[in-house]
C-alpha cells in the first residue's frame, strides 16, 4: 500500500525526517498568516510533516551525516563534521539549530510583511482614526483600522502572487538543500546583517507606502489650521475630521493600484534577501539535487 510505503520511508530516515520537520514547524510558527491563531496547531504540525517528507530526498546535508566519513564540504573548502548519534545529545543540539533556521526564515518574512500594517498606522492618526485601535487577528496586535485594512490587502496580494508557494520552495526547500546549523554559525555575520537591514527597511517601506496619504493629510491639517486663524468663528474641530477622513479615503482609493505594485515589490525583495543569504552562507546546489 502507498500509506505503508510512505511510513516505511519516514521510519527508515527517522532522525533526518525529524530534523527537517522541526525546521518546517519553526518556520510555520513564525511565518506570516500561517502563524495566526486562525490556523489550528494540528494543521501546522501536519503541514510541517508533509513539507518535511516532500523535501527529504533532497536533504543531502544530513544524508551525508550518515556516511562513513560524516563530513560535508562547506563554502571556502572547509570540512565540517555532522556525525551524530540518533536521539543523543548532539542530535538535540541539531534539533535546536534546525528550529533557529526555521525561525530566521519565518520571522524575516514577518518583518517584511509588517511594513504594510505599519504604513496604515502612520496615517491613521492624521486622518482621525488614531483612537480606533482594535485587535487584529492577522498581525495579532492592537492595530488601527487602516493598518488592518492594508494588512488585509497585503494578505490577498501575498496569496495572489503565490507567496506560500515561494515560501516553501524558495525559502524552506532551498534552505534544506543549502544550509545547516554549521553553515549558519559560520555565516552569523550575514544573518545579523540581513535581520538588521530588514528592520530598517521595514520603516522605510512603511514610509514610502504611506507618504502620499501622510503628506496630503499634513497639508490638509495645515490648511484647516490656517482657516481657523483666519476665521475663528468656524468650528474647525467639527469640520476638520470629516475633511481629513474624506481626503484620506479618496487618496486611498486613487493610490491603491500603485500601492499594490509596491506591495509586490516589497514581498519579492524579501524573498530575494533570503535567497541571497543562502548563496552567501550555503553550499552550492548541484545538478543531482534538483
Amino acid at each position: 500500500m502507498i500509506d505503508s510505503a510512505i511510513l516505511q520511508n519516514i521510519l527508515s530516515f527517522g532522525p533526518v525526517f525529524l530534523l527537517i520537520a522541526i525546521r518546517a514547524l519553526a518556520m510555520i510558527q513564525t511565518a506570516p498568516l500561517l502563524s495566526t491563531e486562525a490556523v489550528p496547531q494540528a494543521a501546522r504540525i501536519a503541514l510541517a510533516g508533509l513539507a518535511a517528507f516532500a523535501v527529504m530526498p533532497t536533504a543531502e546535508i544530513y544524508f551525508a551525516a550518515n556516511s562513513p566519513a560524516g563530513l560535508v564540504t562547506l563554502p571556502g573548502g572547509t570540512m565540517s563534521d555532522l556525525r551524530y548519534e540518533p536521539f543523543g545529545f548532539r542530535f538535540l543540539l541539531l534539533l535546536i539549530g534546525e528550529g533557529i533556521i526555521g525561525i530566521i526564515i519565518g520571522f524575516y518574512m514577518t518583518i517584511v510583511f509588517s511594513a504594510f500594517s505599519t504604513a496604515g498606522q502612520f496615517f491613521s492618526l492624521q486622518m482621525g482614526f488614531g483612537a480606533s485601535e482594535t485587535f487584529d487577528p492577522l498581525s495579532q496586535v492592537e492595530n488601527p483600522l487602516m493598518g488592518q485594512y492594508l494588512n488585509l490587502v497585503s494578505m490577498l496580494i501575498f496569496v495572489t502572487i503565490g507567496g506560500f508557494h515561494t515560501l516553501f520552495l524558495g525559502g524552506f526547500w532551498r534552505s534544506v538543500q543549502t544550509i545547516n546549523i554549521v553553515s549558519l554559525l559560520e555565516g552569523t555575520e550575514s544573518v545579523v546583517t540581513m535581520m538588521a537591514s530588514g528592520l530598517s527597511r521595514l520603516f522605510m517601506d512603511a514610509i514610502i507606502i504611506s507618504l502620499p496619504i501622510l503628506g496630503t493629510l499634513f497639508l490638509t491639517s495645515l490648511t484647516t489650521g490656517l482657516i481657523s486663524k483666519a476665521a475663528p468663528q468656524i468650528n474647525i474641530l467639527s469640520e476638520g475630521f470629516p475633511v481629513s477622513i474624506s481626503v484620506a479615503f479618496i487618496l486611498l482609493f486613487a493610490s491603491l493600484p500603485f500601492m499594490t505594485e509596491v506591495f509586490v515589490r516589497v514581498l519579492d525583495s524579501g524573498f530575494g534577501d533570503i535567497e541571497k543569504l543562502y548563496i552567501q552562507i550555503g553550499r552550492q546546489i548541484t545538478g543531482d539535487v534538483l
